[in-house]
């Protein structure tokens, strides 16, 4: 498989309910019921949404409703099916859709785009449980990538989803094998196309996903800003900016962890949205891959902290982020053509990338 695809992301909070459940088993069984390709729900470490109400891990009483994310990957057909349900499930978040090309099956023979040559997100799909050669297929798939010299990835647990069309759902009193995980990886479109074949090898039923970045910073060094864009596209329809930022537990500033201070100084300059999710493995640029250990004192692991807003505001967002990225982390921009709020009156703004 090789098509251009649709990704459908829900940014909301972990207590919301519809309909008398939660809206995270809504949503995701939703997605069950239409067989979606690769669906994947991420439980937040921190974030903030447009009431600016906190939530952090770090507080008994705040996280009690974390952040969550969902992501669901299929044909344009497909994803349009579930987009406008998605919207009516969601009482409150945001909801994005943006374009993917969406690989799976023989590596070998894939025809890529052209954007492969320029810098690229890849996210690999992976069971929870899956091994490589008697290693983690995540740990196996990070240390390729940094053979490779891939700019960075990072190595996130599901805790439910889809997995080629069938509901993979964690259980307290289970392996949970096939639950999904995710690994993200940028770096150039050149290197990137050039691991696919070997991920293919790899992997026993590989699930893949491509999209277009471009590389704002690395270890400290701006490279680049976000691109400049207007507030509307040539229809009249408004675009939106999305930042993303690799960094790690340990990685300090003012003696907080930097995704921390991301969290809380956004949040104080009025940007609409930040969700930091904490990985379990990964790496940004020279330095190999890390994650938790047994006996080590004090958290190592890498976090990711996505931040949408409307283009004029993301210059402020990044001038920030720039100050607290000064001397580590990896940060990325990318343009949201499609954005609407969650509810059942909530409408999209933006329209549906085309065909």
């Amino acid at each position: 498989m090789n098509q251009d695809s649709f990704k459908l992301t829900s940014y909301f909070g972990e207590r919301q309910r519809t309909d008398g459940g939660f809206a995270a088993d809504a949503l995701l069984d939703l997605y069950g019921r239409h067989q979606v390709a690769t669906s994947i729900l991420l439980r937040g470490a921190e974030g903030f949404g447009a009431r600016h109400r906190l939530r952090t891990d770090r507080s008994l009483t705040l996280s009690e409703d974390l952040p969550l994310i969902a992501v669901a990957v299929d044909s344009r057909p497909r994803i349009k099916e579930v987009l406008e349900p998605t919207g009516r499930l969601l009482s409150a978040g945001l909801v994005t859709l943006e374009r993917a090309q969406l690989l799976a099956g023989d590596m070998e023979t894939l025809s890529l785009r052209d954007e492969v040559h320029e810098e690229t997100k890849l996210t690999i799909y992976l069971g929870r449980q899956e091994r490589v050669y008697r290693v983690p297929a995540f740990v196996a798939v990070c240390d390729l990538l940094h053979r490779r010299g891939v700019a960075g990835a990072t190595a996130m647990l599901g805790v439910d989803g889809t997995a080629h069309g069938r509901r993979e759902r964690a259980s307290f009193f289970s392996r949970n094998a096939g639950t999904p995980m995710m690994v993200i990886a940028v770096g150039s479109g050149e290197r990137i196309g050039r691991v696919l074949p070997e991920l293919g090898g790899l992997l026993r039923r590989p699930l893949l996903t491509l999209e277009r970045v471009r590389i704002c910073k690395r270890d400290g060094e701006l490279l680049c800003t976000p691109s400049a864009l207007p507030g509307t596209d040539e229809t009249g329809m408004p675009l939106w900016h999305k930042l993303m930022v690799y960094t790690s537990e340990a990685a300090l500033h003012g003696g907080q962890p930097i995704h921390r201070a991301i969290v809380r100084e956004l949040r104080a300059a009025g940007i609409a949205g930040t969700t930091t999710l904490r990985g379990v493995w990964g790496f940004h640029g020279d330095h190999p891959p890390h994650g938790d250990r047994l006996l080590q004192l004090g958290r190592h692991v890498p976090a990711v902290s996505i931040v949408i807003d409307a283009p004029q505001r993301i210059a402020a967002a990044f001038a920030v982020i720039d100050e607290l990225t000064r001397e580590q982390g990896l940060v990325t921009s990318e343009t949201v053509p499609a954005l609407r709020a969650g509810g059942r009156g909530g409408r999209l703004a933006g329209k549906v990338p085309s065909e």
